[in-house]
């Protein structure tokens, strides 16, 4: 009796193990056969014409920048009348054949430069900023009958708003505007911040030449940029709420995260910028902007991050301010630096260290010599 109970015991463990086997599945689970396991994809940069939402109320706003630059086109010596050159070029750029969608006058600037008498005929004599900040006719549409697919690649969409910005830069170069008998050219410019095209070609271009130039064969390895710096940014932005007015590095983190992957952060306050934009060298505001350095883990998150920040104004929800700042990539090696300065720190110490015990020791020794003289 006993032994056919413990063959129905050993049965009923059988079955329950099989059916554990069967039923649970191992973990944690094996990577599927042929697809090896990878690491995340960087997050894909927006759509020129799309917004790109960030922590803590802040957004990148598309829009495009255009620096102008104006000169005489005529004999005139007549001051420059700001008012009169704004009207005169925002009925250009509403009028066909531009005809822009949406420019209010706020998104237009001209300001005289100084010291008009003393400029000679080929200075330039007024400069001026232009934002097109309404880029939705950029996007693509449904459109019945003509054939056309309703929706576009990204690289399509991409390729669509480059040319439209050529474009626009070829027909408001050169141009003169006559303002009462008085003539004046105006030049475009993209800013450098701005091209992303132009900021990658810098980039390879350096580093490529940086490989030619080195003597050493097994040092000639192929690098690439990782660490961008932004300039102009409201330290406030960056802060702890009710907490302090000065940049967090933790906000910031947080803020910069939904770019890539962080390897390092720095910032430090940029007083210089509010001089910078305001053309003087007088720095009013102790502390208003800050500037950032964000170092990536790799190239493919640096890439994309560059790419998302150009041809963008950082806003923050419950503002109307649209903040212009200016992106660039790291060509110094700031952290590459970085590193190596505490070690120098204290090898300084050591040897201000071993220097002040010489000297000690030397005091001592002396001071025993003139001892020995008096007695």
């Amino acid at each position: 009796m006993s032994s056919s109970i413990s063959r129905c015991s050993v049965r009923l463990l059988l079955s329950t193990s099989r059916a554990m086997s069967t039923t649970a599945p191992p973990w944690p689970p094996p990577p599927p056969s042929g697809r090896p396991s990878r690491s995340p994809s960087p997050p894909a940069p927006p759509r020129p014409p799309e917004p790109l939402p960030l922590p803590s109320g802040l957004s990148l706003a598309p829009r495009l920048k255009l620096l102008l630059t104006f000169f005489r086109a005529d004999l005139s010596v007549r001051p420059v009348d700001e008012w009169q050159l704004k009207s005169a070029l925002l009925a250009f750029l509403r009028d066909p054949p531009l005809s822009l969608p949406v420019l209010p006058d706020s998104d237009l600037s001209v300001r005289s430069l100084p010291d008009l008498h003393k400029r000679r005929r080929e200075e330039p004599v007024a400069s001026g900023v232009l934002h097109v900040r309404d880029l939705s006719f950029l996007r693509p549409r449904s459109r019945k009958g003509d054939g056309e697919a309703e929706g576009m690649s990204p690289e399509q969409e991409e390729e669509k708003y480059f040319q439209w910005r050529s474009s626009l830069v070829e027909k408001l170069a050169g141009i003169e505007l006559n303002l009462e008998g008085v003539k004046f050219q105006m030049s475009v410019e993209i800013p450098p911040s701005d091209d992303f095209r132009a900021m990658k070609k810098s980039w390879e271009n350096f580093y490529a030449s940086e490989l030619l130039s080195s003597r050493n064969p097994v040092r000639k390895i192929a690098k690439r940029p990782d660490t961008i710096i932004l300039r102009g940014v409201p330290s406030r932005w960056f802060a702890e709420t009710r907490i302090s007015s000065k940049a967090s590095t933790l906000v910031t983190h947080t803020i910069f995260s939904t770019l890539g992957k962080i390897r390092n952060l720095n910032i430090s306050s940029d007083d210089e910028w509010g001089a910078k934009q305001d053309g003087s060298n007088k720095v009013i505001i102790s502390g208003l902007n800050c500037k950032v350095w964000v170092q990536f883990e790799n190239y493919d998150d640096f890439n994309s991050a560059v790419k998302a920040l150009c041809g963008r104004s950082l806003e923050k929800e419950g503002s109307r301010l649209k903040v212009d700042y200016e992106v660039n990539w790291d060509r110094e090696g700031f952290f590459r630096n970085a590193q190596y300065e505490p070690v120098r720190n204290n090898l300084e110490e050591r040897d201000s260290l071993a220097q002040g015990r010489k000297k000690h020791h030397t005091s001592r020794i002396e001071s025993d010599h003139r001892k020995r003289f008096r007695d």
